[in-house]
C-alpha cells in the first residue's frame, strides 16, 4: 500500500521518540491510511484509492466525483492509474 494519501497528500512524518532516560530514537508517525473502493457513477465502474480518515471525510463532503476529476487534473501519475475519464455514456 502507498504510504501517502491519494487525496490529501498527507505523508508520514519524523521525529524523534524520548524514552524514560531522555535516550532519543529516530521514529515515523505514519498517517491512517485505508485502502477503499470507491463507486463512479458517471462510469459505471469502482476504483481503488489509498486515503487517510481526513481523506474520507473530504470525500464524504465534496463528493467522490469532484475528489477523482481534482487528482486527475492535478496528479499525471493517477490519470494514468484511474483513466482519463469516460464521462457520461
Amino acid at each position: 500500500m502507498a504510504t501517502y494519501c491519494e487525496v490529501t497528500g498527507r505523508k508520514p512524518g519524523f521525529g524523534k521518540a524520548v524514552s524514560h532516560s531522555h535516550r532519543r530514537t529516530n521514529r515515523r508517525f505514519d498517517p491512517n491510511l485505508q485502502s477503499k473502493r470507491f463507486y463512479l457513477a458517471s462510469e459505471n465502474r469502482w476504483i481503488r484509492l489509498t486515503v487517510s480518515t481526513r481523506g474520507i471525510k473530504t470525500i464524504d463532503v465534496q463528493g467522490i466525483e469532484a475528489v477523482v476529476a481534482r487528482i486527475r487534473a492535478t496528479d499525471p501519475d493517477a490519470r494514468r492509474r484511474l483513466g482519463a475519464g469516460r464521462g457520461v455514456g
